[in-house]
């Protein structure tokens, strides 16, 4: 293990600040940000040694992968804790807007759902890359769920049940298996793993990212994460008999006092079905 990884998984352990969900989140943060600063060539660093430079070489990577504005800012935030605890606070800008992050938007009614086309999965030559994708296509999976799952464990017959630690925040979920095509896209994805997950047995959740990462930009298919709002605009037509507002449906102030009681159900269950504790999170996907 390189030093910087080691010292500062160290100066995690030593200082558990938060829950036990942000203090593992952190520390997987701060291992990618270690890796991510040797390839932008930083070698030999320690933890000490963290300067403007570098976190302004991490914000320019960042932005240019296209990463949503709150995974900048979460970044942004373990960055902060990390020059805290050195007490080199001054390092890094108070305001995130000094490196040309914009401000979260929540809601907003211009669409990100993307579909997954046969194309895009022709150009995929790692099997296990492919599946996942179809995984976050068919049930709105996040990335790092699609590649924990354990598809034969997770398969309920009508539901599929999501591991608490292969989810954000650890907060464990059931997604409804609700057409054929889930179906066959579960079935083939556990012939292809047998009991273990959608990670090769001879790589660890490391290797198999980065793996996943280098297939999706040789291929083309960014903006993963458009398969999310994909799947929350389908389920939202299917709860409520309209389209979101993103995609072109009414506004919520349009809709009749009966209308706006679906909507209020379904935007909720949407939420829970991507794995998110708030309801007003779905405005994201769907629209206002």
């Amino acid at each position: 293990m390189r030093d910087l990884n080691f010292e500062l998984k160290l100066m995690c352990r030593r200082n558990r600040d938060g829950s036990y969900a942000t203090q593992r989140d952190r520390e997987r943060v701060l291992d990618l940000v270690a890796n991510q600063l040797q390839e932008l060539g930083y070698r030999y660093m320690a933890a000490a040694s963290l300067k403007p430079k570098h976190v302004e070489s991490l914000v320019q990577r960042w932005q240019a992968e296209g990463l949503a504005v709150g995974t900048i800012k979460n970044r942004m935030a373990e960055l902060r804790w990390w020059a805290e605890k050195i007490a080199k606070q001054n390092v890094i800008a108070r305001d995130n807007s000094h490196y040309g992050i914009e401000n979260r938007k929540y809601v907003t009614n211009v669409s990100k759902a993307r579909e997954l086309s046969g194309a895009e999965l022709g150009r995929i030559t790692d099997p296990y890359t492919a599946m996942s994708l179809r995984l976050q296509a068919a049930f709105g999976l996040r990335r790092e769920e699609s590649i924990k799952i354990r598809p034969e464990w997770a398969d309920r017959g009508n539901m599929l049940a999501l591991k608490d630690t292969w989810t954000k925040g650890g907060r464990a979920r059931e997604i409804p298996i609700r057409n054929d095509e889930q179906r066959q896209v579960l079935d083939e994805a556990k012939s292809l793993a047998g009991r273990g997950s959608l990670i090769p047995a001879d790589r660890s959740y490391v290797d198999q990212l980065r793996r996943f990462e280098h297939q999706c930009a040789a291929a083309g298919v960014h903006r993963i994460h458009g398969h999310r709002h994909q799947y929350a605009q389908v389920r939202y037509r299917e709860l409520t008999g309209w389209s979101a507002p993103a995609a072109g449906g009414p506004r919520s102030k349009d809709l009749s006092p009966e209308q706006r009681e679906v909507d209020r159900q379904a935007r909720l269950t949407v939420s829970l079905e991507l794995g998110h504790g708030r309801a007003v999170i779905a405005g994201v996907y769907l629209g206002r």
